[in-house]
């Protein structure tokens, strides 16, 4: 991937709700440093309370920070908005729009509010597979479908930079793989992509780099073949009758219940030739034997809820206060 200029930019940045002092606030974002490039797709992830979304208001220029620095194609995206904001596409969790309007009318009212608007209504919603329900009111749209419209509106504009936070929340498979193909083809096309997902396999499809966030922080950033690579692979397997699993070669520790045999390694094709050398020698059958590296899911669920990187309160461990975000290789630190 040809990447360009970093086009989002964010050094320590801090968002806290409540008073400035003492135990009446909250701190949401508590350092956070990333940068993003032209024409990338960067996927923010994290449980919920992680700080996503408080994060990415920040970049929309929705709220000012607290503490540390945003930059938008070099702007301040709160104090310089008017500047900022018809270059960016913007779609929330939920958009809000009046409930008894048609989606033909919510589409026009927004084209009509939207500078640098492209396209009619017929075909901003042919975009999003829309087009059969123009007449219907937004009220009486499916969840998926006001996902779908809120996407369209996003995209009038055509933005240099598009927000999409939980894009495809309500989607069924189709749409959510309909919604796949077109952030691809925004990418294609030069348009740089910041997401919020729970969806671990639409980062693992869409995402150039993704950022794991826990209570405020980013705890680990990279290509999801850089985080996924730090994390053990995988050998499962059941032993028949009768098969003792003190017979298992020494060499290759493996957790046992029962029959069932798990295996946890950094040197999969090794540990896999061992296993396989020794069946075969000792005639042993290895049932539902089955080997695989690490998913997404696992390094997200043992990073989120606790695992990788440590943390301090002041962010100098590494993990993402105003000193950088903790890397997994210096590839991903671009």
């Amino acid at each position: 991937m040809d990447i360009g200029e970093q086009v989002i930019e964010v050094s320590g940045l801090r968002r806290r709700y409540g008073p400035a002092r003492g135990s009446g606030g909250f701190e949401a974002v508590r350092g956070v440093t990333f940068s993003v490039a032209r024409g990338e797709v960067f996927a923010l992830l994290g449980t919920n309370g992680a700080g996503k979304t408080s994060t990415v208001e920040l970049l929309e220029g929705l709220a000012e920070p607290s503490g540390g620095r945003v930059r938008v194609f070099g702007r301040d995206p709160y104090r310089e908005r008017a500047l900022v904001r018809p270059r960016i596409g913007v779609m929330l969790q939920e958009g809000g729009f009046p409930s008894d309007l048609t989606v033909a009318e919510t589409a026009r009212m927004w084209i009509d509010c939207t500078s640098r608007a492209h396209g009619g209504v017929a075909e901003t919603l042919e975009t999003v597979g829309l087009a059969r329900r123009a007449d219907v009111r937004v009220k009486q749209l499916s969840g998926g479908e006001r996902r779908r419209l809120d996407l369209a509106m996003a995209l009038l504009g055509r933005p240099e930079v598009l927000f999409l936070d939980e894009p495809t929340t309500g989607l069924d498979a189709e749409g959510r793989r309909e919604t796949w193909r077109l952030v691809r083809e925004l990418r294609a096309g030069g348009t740089t992509v910041l997401l919020t997902t729970h969806y671990l396999e639409e980062a693992e499809e869409l995402a150039d780099r993704l950022a794991i966030m826990r209570a405020g922080r980013v705890v680990v950033s990279g290509t999801p073949a850089e985080v996924t690579a730090a994390r053990p692979s995988r050998i499962r397997f059941t032993l028949p009758e009768g098969v003792a699993p003190a017979r298992l070669p020494l060499s290759v520790p493996a957790a046992v219940h029962g029959r069932h045999v798990e295996v946890r390694t950094e040197r999969m094709q090794e540990a896999l030739t061992e296993l396989l050398l020794w069946a075969r020698r000792e005639e042993v059958a290895l049932e539902g034997l089955d080997a695989r590296s690490a998913s997404l899911e696992e390094a997200f669920l043992e990073i989120a809820h606790g695992g990788g990187a440590e943390e301090d309160p002041d962010g100098a461990d590494g993990t993402d206060g105003p000193g950088g975000t903790a890397r997994l290789t210096e590839a991903g630190a671009r």
